[in-house]
Parts: structure tokens; sequence; C-alpha cells
């Protein structure tokens, strides 16, 4: 019963072996094109990159205050943050990219961000206003 197996590696039409190039080209998925119609010509490592670096900046930035507890500078740097989200929307939808990608990814984050940022100035704004230290009584 030891059979010969046969391979299941795809086959030329002239029934030798395909073999790769060792290269593959492919276009990159929806979510890595950030919703533009079109890759960048060439190689577009660059344009991952300075939108990687940007990203993790901006969130460091947050990170930072969050931990350091500076709650009202939280909100006040969400709120500005929020216009990298709202340019990444505009330049979507200005290069005709995917409308859904642009609403339902960029301008939803910003307005979260927005929404979240108003809160933050609104929750810290009571204790900016309040008195540090109770003014002494007179005995």
């Amino acid at each position: 019963m030891g059979g010969h197996r046969r391979s299941r590696r795809a086959r030329h039409p002239r029934g030798e072996p395909r073999r790769s190039s060792g290269r593959t080209r492919t276009q990159p998925s929806a979510p890595t094109r950030f919703g533009l119609p079109s890759w960048p010509p060439g190689d577009g490592g660059g344009f991952l990159a300075i939108k990687g670096i940007r990203d993790v900046v901006l969130a460091l930035v947050l990170g930072i205050l969050l931990v350091t507890g500076h709650s009202r500078a939280l909100g006040w740097v969400l709120l500005v943050e929020a216009l990298a989200a709202y340019g990444d929307m505009t330049t979507v939808l200005a290069h005709h990219g995917s409308v859904g990608t642009a609403l339902g990814v960029h301008c939803l984050t910003a307005t979260l961000m927005v929404v979240n940022g108003l809160l933050m100035m609104r929750e810290t704004r009571k204790v900016v206003a309040a008195p540090a230290t109770p003014a002494p009584q007179a005995a």
C-alpha cells in the first residue's frame, strides 16, 4: 500500500512545477491603505513609516499626560490631536477614497477624541476653580 504521493504544488501548463521568483507583489488591503483608493507608487514603506511614527508620537503624548495625572492638559491635547484624525478623514475624502472608512474610522475616532477631551475639560474645570486651601477662620 505504499503508493506514490502526488504533489499538491501548482503545476505549469506544460506539467512542470511552478517556480516562485521569491518576490511577491501584492496590493495592501483596505485597512493598511487607511481608506485611500490607491497605494503610493513604488515602495509604500515610507508612507507607512510616516503614518506609524505620527501615531506612536501622538499616543505617547497622551500616555505621558495620563500617567502623570495632568488631566486638564490631557483634555486640551485630546482636542488638538483630534485635528489629525479629522485631517485623515479630509485626506481620504479629497482623494476619492472610501467614504465608509473616512467616516467610520477617521471621523468617528476624531469625534470620540473631542467628546473625551471636552469631558476631561469639564471635569477638571471644577477642580481648577476651587481654592487649593480654605481660608483660615478667626477664632
